[in-house]
């Protein structure tokens, strides 16, 4: 079993490509012009609660706010185990776990897409 990273700088973009066994499994493309903020931890607050699509919008210092729905939103002191899992009631409502005005701290799974 061999596993390689592959890298490729170029002024305007760098390229990184994951190989495990001569199979390519990831591949990420980063442009100079657009940093990827994946990952990254904000603290932020909430502006609006939207209980119709079961999400919120967050301010987090950017120039767009960030969307979260709520089964993106860790209950605290979860333990998984299969008997929680049995007993575990349905995902709760947003506006039980969130209210305008709230500080939380968020990370960023996913870039924005469009305008």
């Amino acid at each position: 079993m061999t596993d390689e990273i592959l890298i490729n700088c170029s002024p305007l973009e760098v390229r990184m490509a994951l190989i495990e066994n001569g199979i390519a499994q990831e591949l990420s493309i980063e442009r100079i012009a657009h940093k990827s903020l994946v990952g990254s931890i904000y603290t932020g607050r909430v502006l609006r609660v939207l209980p119709g699509m079961q999400a919120a919008f967050v301010d987090i210092g950017l120039e767009r706010s960030a969307f979260i729905h709520v089964n993106d939103i860790a209950k605290p002191n979860c333990e998984v185990s299969a008997e929680v899992i049995k007993t575990e009631k349905p995902t709760p409502v947003i506006q039980e776990l969130l209210v305008a005005g709230q500080r939380l701290v968020v990370q960023i799974v996913k870039d924005q897409i469009g305008s």
